[in-house]
């Protein structure tokens, strides 16, 4: 299983990113992907997750209206699309998956990082003021 990040760097405030995540070794379909963050000194948190199965998509507070998650089936691949970003949004985003779709949705806590099996090794996102 392999998940590879890409499309992280240095944007202004205000500005927009495209995160990508190319996803290889597992039936895509079958799984929710999600994309976590690590920011400094903080624990590592759910910014949003798509369950491939039903198309089913989760936000974090805060998230939604600013990011979109999007999912391409052909191609194996999770986006997300940051728009309005702040200093605040500044860390290390990973794509991680899981074939636990209907447990963690049942537990209501996509957020956690303990849901998801594998991951990527994640993309420095920075946020200048």
């Amino acid at each position: 299983v392999q998940l590879v990040e890409s499309g992280g760097g240095l944007v202004q405030a205000g500005g927009s990113l495209r995160l990508s995540c190319v996803t290889s070794g597992f039936t895509f379909d079958d799984y929710g992907v999600a994309w976590l963050r690590q920011r400094p000194v903080k624990e590592r948190e759910g910014v949003s997750d798509i369950n491939n199965n039903d198309g089913t998509i989760f936000y974090a507070n805060g998230m939604k209206g600013r990011f979109t998650i999007t999912s391409d089936h052909a191609k194996s691949s999770v986006y997300l699309q940051m728009t309005d970003l702040k200093p605040d949004d500044t860390g290390v985003y990973y794509c991680a998956s899981t074939e636990h779709t209907q447990r963690r949705e049942r537990r209501g806590d996509w957020y956690e990082s303990r849901e998801y099996e594998h991951w990527g090794q994640g993309t420095q996102v920075t946020i200048g003021s």
